[in-house]
């Protein structure tokens, strides 16, 4: 076996030959002198699905009952020239009916379908490992890896809430950590980095002494160490990558708007087809705050009205979305959306959720502590915002344009209301 732990571009190019020639991954481990474990794992990580049909196929549907379904207009399109929904493909998106047929071959290794014989007949969704695309996945993945905190948010919100308290009795962190060394998991110096960084809701001024000095020149704010992995299959050029595929698959960026630190989130979802916005307060900007949204936005609307809103989520890097599969899955495991992750350090790619903020800035401007908010006066806003005409939607309001997309149905399950164009108010007096 080679001596080097990590697989070189070299190797991942003779996995790809290999499996290009149908080798058994025992061969191609011998080939790379490495365990069949390793060349399993590293072809489950980094292969990517592309959902493309067969080559003569114009859409792609991978429906069990494509063949047999007589259904039409589905998607809603009044223009669209197809005699059936099977022969566009829209339909797996909006039909309650859909179910998504799985291929046995591609349960067993090699896992993917790069040298599958019938792969340019296959009506299926593909499962492909490429060479160039693993290693740069791999390459970010070790370079991200080495950033961060390692402690999770369960375990920083527990020393958070044990010291916070008894900082607030001005006892020391000295004392409070000598006399809760067993139960804090991370060194006393860790603890002070932590609070510098703003990692805690403590802060220096919660430390009558630790204000008196001068603080380094060069202290960095490091974020909690997210998992990195989440990112592989979901970057932003997967999601390109994607929409190129499926040009008319609906698509909602979320984000969070931040009051004063420490205060209450909002989670907000914005729909880029008619820029009706959702928010959702949260008092806490983590990821499980996150997941509970998405979770109770499923119990309102059922799982297939759930899919027909929600096929693709974009969102950017921050931890409250560094748990994508609880994003993209049921309680039950059920799939329900995809998620992807736009650039590092580039929100811009969800430019349309960023520009609707500005009217919820309008309401609630940078600085202001959302502790005060309810959700019935988060709801409240957003029925004005959303009622508000826009220019770009045809001197329409989204609520409108939504109405007309998806029906007045999924408007009752989601409480929206339409605020008559003299009553709506975009600044701070509404709520307050």
């Amino acid at each position: 076996m080679s001596k080097n732990k990590h697989l070189s571009i070299f190797d991942r190019n003779k996995i790809v030959g290999g499996l290009l020639t149908r080798k058994s991954l025992r061969h191609i481990a011998l080939d790379i002198g490495k365990d069949v474990s390793t060349v399993s794992r590293e072809i489950k990580s980094h292969m990517i699905i592309k959902r493309k049909g067969a080559a003569y196929q114009h859409g792609f549907n991978d429906c069990i009952y494509r063949n047999e379904c007589n259904e039409i207009y589905k998607c809603n399109d009044i223009n669209c020239t197809k005699d059936t929904c099977r022969n566009c493909g829209k339909c797996i998106n909006y039909c309650s009916k859909y179910k998504r047929e799985e291929c046995d071959i591609r349960e067993k290794p090699p896992y993917v379908c790069n040298g599958c014989k019938i792969r340019s007949k296959c009506h299926l969704e593909k499962r492909i490992y490429d060479s160039i695309l693993a290693q740069k996945q791999y390459k970010e993945v070790l370079n991200e890896s080495r950033s961060g905190i390692s402690i999770s948010e369960a375990e920083l919100q527990f020393v958070s809430d044990l010291i916070y308290p008894l900082l607030r009795k001005w006892q020391s962190l000295h004392h409070i950590y000598e006399t809760h060394k067993d139960e804090i998991l991370v060194s006393e110096r860790t603890l002070y980095s932590f609070i510098k960084q703003g990692n805690l809701e403590s802060g220096p001024l919660d430390m009558p002494r630790m204000v008196k000095y001068k603080s380094r020149v060069n202290t960095n704010h490091k974020k909690l160490k997210i998992d990195k992995k989440c990112y592989i299959g979901r970057s932003y050029s997967d999601y390109k990558k994607l929409l190129d595929e499926n040009p008319d698959i609906a698509v909602v960026q979320m984000d969070s708007v931040i009051g004063t630190k420490g205060s209450n989130v909002l989670l907000t979802i914005h729909f880029i087809n008619c820029s009706l916005m959702l928010a959702f307060l949260r008092d806490r900007n983590d990821s499980q705050s996150v997941i509970d949204a998405f979770n109770k936005l499923n119990d309102i609307l059922g799982i297939n009205d759930f899919k027909k809103l929600f096929p693709i989520t974009l969102g950017d890097r921050g931890s409250e979305f560094s748990n994508p599969k609880a994003i993209e899955n049921t309680i039950k495991g059920k799939p329900r959306t995809k998620v992807f992750y736009c650039d590092a350090m580039a929100s811009w790619q969800k430019g349309q959720c960023e520009v609707n903020h500005e009217f919820i800035r309008r309401v609630l401007p940078k600085g202001t502590c959302f502790d005060f908010l309810t959700q019935e006066k988060v709801n409240q806003m957003m029925n004005h915002i959303n009622s508000y005409k826009r220019a770009k939607l045809g001197n329409n309001s989204p609520y409108e344009i939504f109405e007309k997309m998806y029906g007045i149905e999924i408007i009752k399950k989601l409480g929206l209301e339409l605020i008559p164009p003299d009553e709506i108010i975009l600044k701070p007096s509404l709520i307050k």
